[in-house]
C-alpha cells in the first residue's frame, strides 16, 4: 500500500475501526416498522422504518439489554460482520463479545439505526427520511419530509425496545452523536435507563461552537447547484458538495498532530507542486477529499442536512432533574469537537442533583474526537466495572 493510500485509510478510521475481530460472529440486519409516527413537532410520518442488529441473548427477565445508538455518520453495525468477506467488522467490535466489556455472554447488545441516517444508500442501512418514498405520492419526500429531532429518533427507538418486550435498559451507550442520543434517552425516558455511557459527547447540549461547526459541514451541500433546494432525486446528485462536507467532518474530528504525522506538507503527487498550478494539491487536501468522496457513494445529501439540523437543536439542560441514570462519561483528551470540559460540566450538573456521575479521559494519539471509536478499548475496564454496579 502506498503512503497516500495508507493515510487515506487512517483518515477514515472513525468510520471503520481497525480492530481485531472480537465478536467472532456473522450478524443479521433486522427491520422495525411503525405504521405511523407523530413527531415532537406534531407532523405524522407513515410507515416509519429503522434497522437494528443484536449480539448476545436477551434473558428471560429481559433486563440485560444495552442499547447502542450510533455516531453522526455511523450505523447500527456495532460489531461482527455481515459476511465473512467483509473487510472490517463493526466499529466497536473490539469491546463486544464473550468476556469483553460489552460481554455477550451476559448482555443483549442492540445496535440501532436512527431516522434520517446519512447512509441511506447503504443496503445494510434501514432508515426513513427525505430519500424515502412518500406513500401518498409514490415519490421521494425530499424537503417535504418533516424535520425530526433527536427526541424523535429516541422515541422511535423506544417503540422498537418495547416491541422486544424490554421495559428497562441495563444501559444506553453511544459515541459522539450516539452520546447525544444516550443522554436524550436518560432525560426523555428516565424510568427506562438504569445507566448511561456517553462517549465523546457534548454533555447536556450541543454548544454554539458545535452548532456553527455542524453548519460548516452542511454548507458545501447547500452550495452545490445540483442540490437544487433538496430536489435532486432522479437527477444528478450533489456528490461534490457531499464529498467536501464529509471531508470537513473528518478534518474536524482529528487534532493538529494527525495532519502533521500523517501528511506534513507533502504534495499529493510527487511531480505536481501545489504552487506550479492552481489544481495541484497537498497530500492532506487530497486525502480528505478522497475520504469524503468514498463516503458520498452511500450518503444521501438531504439525510445529512436533516441529521445536522437535529443535532444543532439538541439540548436537555432544562430536563436535567428528570434524569435518574448513573453515568460514566468517556472523553478524548484532544477532542476538538466536544472537548472533555463538556463531559465534566455535565457530570457536575448530575452530581448536583444527587446522581452518581464520573468522567474518564482516554488518550487520543493524534485522533482527537475519533479516539472515541478507534481507541475505546482504553476505557474497557472502566466500562466493565460500571456495567457491573
Amino acid at each position: 500500500m502506498t503512503k497516500t493510500k495508507t493515510t487515506l485509510v487512517f483518515a477514515t478510521a472513525f468510520l471503520w475501526a481497525g480492530s481485531a475481530l472480537a465478536l467472532d460472529a456473522i450478524v443479521e440486519k433486522k427491520a422495525f416498522e411503525l405504521p405511523s409516527y407523530t413527531t415532537v413537532g406534531g407532523k405524522t410520518i407513515a410507515k416509519v422504518r429503522i434497522g437494528y442488529e443484536t449480539y448476545g441473548a436477551l434473558n428471560a427477565a429481559k433486563d440485560n439489554a444495552i442499547l447502542i445508538p450510533h455516531f453522526f455518520s455511523g450505523t447500527s453495525h456495532v460489531a461482527g460482520k455481515y459476511k465473512e468477506s467483509d473487510p472490517q467488522p463493526g466499529y466497536w467490535d473490539a469491546i463486544v463479545g464473550p468476556g469483553r466489556p460489552l460481554d455477550t455472554d451476559r448482555f443483549h447488545i442492540i445496535g440501532v439505526d436512527a431516522l434520517v441516517n446519512l447512509n441511506a444508500k447503504d443496503p445494510n442501512v434501514i432508515t426513513t427520511g427525505p430519500a424515502s418514498l412518500n406513500p401518498a405520492t409514490g415519490k421521494p419526500y425530499g424537503l417535504s419530509f418533516p424535520l425530526v429531532s433527536v427526541r424523535d429518533w429516541v422515541n422511535v427507538q423506544k417503540a422498537l425496545i418495547e416491541s422486544l418486550g424490554i421495559k428497562r435498559l441495563h444501559a444506553v451507550m453511544g459515541g459522539s452523536g450516539g452520546a447525544v442520543q444516550t443522554v436524550d434517552w436518560a432525560a426523555g425516558h428516565p424510568d427506562m435507563v438504569a445507566r448511561m455511557i456517553p462517549v465523546i459527547g457534548p454533555g447536556l447540549g450541543v454548544p454554539a461552537y458545535g452548532v456553527a461547526m455542524l453548519d460548516m459541514w452542511g454548507m458545501p451541500i447547500r452550495l452545490d447547484p445540483k442540490w437544487n433546494g433538496g430536489d435532486y432525486y432522479g437527477k444528478e446528485e450533489p456528490i461534490e458538495g457531499l464529498a467536501r462536507g464529509l471531508g470537513m467532518v473528518t478534518w474536524s474530528a482529528v487534532d493538529f498532530t494527525w495532519a502533521e504525522k500523517g501528511f506534513g506538507l507533502k504534495w499529493a503527487k510527487a511531480d505536481a507542486n501545489p504552487m506550479a498550478a492552481y489544481g495541484n494539491q497537498f497530500a492532506v487536501e487530497a486525502a480528505l477529499y478522497g475520504a469524503g468522496k468514498g463516503r458520498a457513494a452511500v450518503t444521501d445529501a438531504n439525510h445529512m442536512l436533516y441529521t445536522i439540523k437535529a443535532y444543532q437543536a439538541w439540548s436537555v439542560e432544562n430536563e436535567v432533574k428528570a434524569i435518574k441514570a448513573k453515568s460514566l462519561f468517556i472523553a478524548a483528551k484532544t477532542d476538538l469537537i466536544f472537548p472533555p470540559v463538556l463531559s465534566h460540566k455535565a457530570a457536575e450538573a448530575l452530581k448536583a442533583n444527587g446522581l452518581e456521575a464520573q468522567v474518564i479521559e482516554i488518550e487520543s494519539d493524534g485522533l482527537g474526537h475519533l479516539a472515541g471509536v478507534s481507541r475505546i478499548g482504553q476505557a474497557g475496564e472502566a466500562i466493565k466495572a460500571f456495567l457491573a454496579k
